[in-house]
């Protein structure tokens, strides 16, 4: 029996700028099909433009893959490293007449002052002038007429290879089968396959995988569309990697079904690249919202607190740290972490922290009313809660003992005082949450204080 070739994918991204969200799917996709095949997946540093390339570009990188949970196998490879390998590829294609030396006008010619015209030396392959033929495994057969190419530049000189030559030697040398890219890679195809042929190397099969578009449908490019082309700008913002990854999957792709929850080892398994849509996909920013929203409300307490060290003011922390209820209603009320600090600067959570300061007008029902009825209401209900232990004084017990007397003076009549005196605030969470969370020592005491302002 023929033995199975087994499967190499690379992400190969340009330390030139934080990490694109369209450069996440790339590297999810190469990863999910390693992975799923059993293969390998590498990561290769493209840093051949010196100029544009940073340190802390490529430290991002690293810390990204990191964050996003998408390991590689062994070491990072970088370009910028591997200079003698590139030399002795050119130095071959020289030798056999591949490659050609190409005396051009220097581009700085023309400003020289003494007038003369300079000349530099660039390294040149040798086209074939040939139709190209491959399969994509996304969009199918793809011819290529290679004459229009010309001789192109394969290197700026024999220590300086270009982005082609670079990485159609990379992934012969790296033994990569499957290249997993953007559909803006479609017209290297072509050079790359070439290159690989003129090496005697085997021709990786490619995947073109469709751009990634803002909701206007043209390209999501950091120009046009600012930050939040930038996976650096969600990590800022609190949201969750598995919610990213979960998303970034579904662009583009489906498995079927209903189901659109997937965790990395399920993507794993259902992942399918024959279904990958050839069309461009919306970056749809409320659809990531409500992915991450789903992972927040399964998100364990451990990490729930970790998150909300970065967001929530150093001095409210740790009654948040104590108080596992009133944590999980901060939560609730956003779709990622970093909504939190627009919320609490807006003094959106003040009534837990402390005692809330308001008129005794909002304790009226509709704004009318009697406030001696009020405030007898409101000695009924501190009543009924005082004949309630500690330990069974939670949002169900409390609902179920005031529910027969606000039914029998008026629901609203009962509640909505009961709720603004313990909140002081119009719009709050139902006062069965308040009390659970405020517990029964401060529930008491604030309708106390509501009695005496009405008094």
């Amino acid at each position: 029996m023929e033995r199975k070739q087994k499967v190499v994918t690379r992400f190969a991204p340009s330390p030139t700028g934080f990490m694109h969200m369209g450069s996440v799917r790339t590297a999810l996709f190469a990863y999910l099909f390693a992975r799923q095949n059993g293969g390998t997946f590498i990561l290769r540093i493209e840093d051949t433009d010196k100029e544009r390339s940073k340190k802390e570009f490529d430290d991002a990188i690293l810390d990204a893959m990191k964050w996003l949970g998408l390991g590689y196998d062994g070491e990072v490879y970088r370009q910028s490293e591997r200079g003698a390998i590139y030399r002795k590829h050119i130095e071959k294609l020289l030798e056999e007449g591949k490659a050609f030396v190409s005396k051009e006008e220097s581009a700085a010619a023309e400003s020289a002052k003494d007038g003369k015209v300079r000349r530099a030396e660039v390294i040149r392959f040798k086209n074939p002038n040939k139709v190209i033929k491959f399969k994509d495994l996304i969009r199918g057969d793809i011819e290529f007429d290679t004459t229009e190419l010309g001789d192109f530049v394969i290197a700026r000189s024999i220590d300086e290879p270009v982005f082609h030559l670079a990485v159609a030697v990379d992934d012969c040398e790296m033994g990569i089968t499957h290249v997993i890219r953007g559909e803006d890679h479609i017209s290297n195809t072509p050079r790359h396959i070439l290159i690989c042929e003129a090496l005697g190397a085997p021709i990786p099969t490619f995947a073109h995988l469709p751009l990634v578009l803002a909701p206007d449908r043209t390209k999501l490019s950091k120009r046009k569309h600012g930050e939040i082309v930038s996976l650096e700008y969600y990590r800022k913002l609190g949201y969750l990697p598995e919610a990213i990854l979960n998303f970034m999957a579904l662009i583009g792709w489906n498995p079927g079904g209903n189901n659109e929850i997937f965790s990395l080892e399920e993507l794993v398994k259902v992942f399918d690249l024959s279904k990958v849509q050839k069309g461009g996909a919306i970056f749809n920013i409320e659809k990531l919202n409500w992915f991450n929203k789903q992972y927040l409300q399964k998100l364990l307490p451990e990490r729930v607190t970790i998150h909300l060290k970065s967001f929530v003011p150093a001095e409210k922390l740790p009654m948040l740290e104590s108080n596992r209820k009133l944590a999980e209603l901060v939560v609730e009320r956003v779709s990622a972490f970093g909504e939190l600090k627009t919320l609490f600067d807006a003094g959106e959570f003040d009534y837990f922290f402390s005692e809330p300061v308001y008129d005794k007008s909002a304790l009226l029902w509709k704004g009318k009313g009697d406030y001696e009825k009020v405030k007898t209401r409101l000695e009924g209900v501190k009543k009924i809660l005082e004949g309630l232990s500690e330990k069974s004084f939670n949002k169900d017990n409390v609902k179920e003992a005031v529910w027969p007397y606000a039914d029998k003076e008026g629901r609203g009549e009962v509640l909505w005082p009961l709720r603004v005196s313990l909140s002081g605030k119009e719009k709050s969470p139902d006062p069965f949450t308040l009390v659970a969370i405020l517990g029964k020592e401060e529930t008491l005491a604030r309708l106390k204080m509501a009695i005496n302002l009405l008094s």
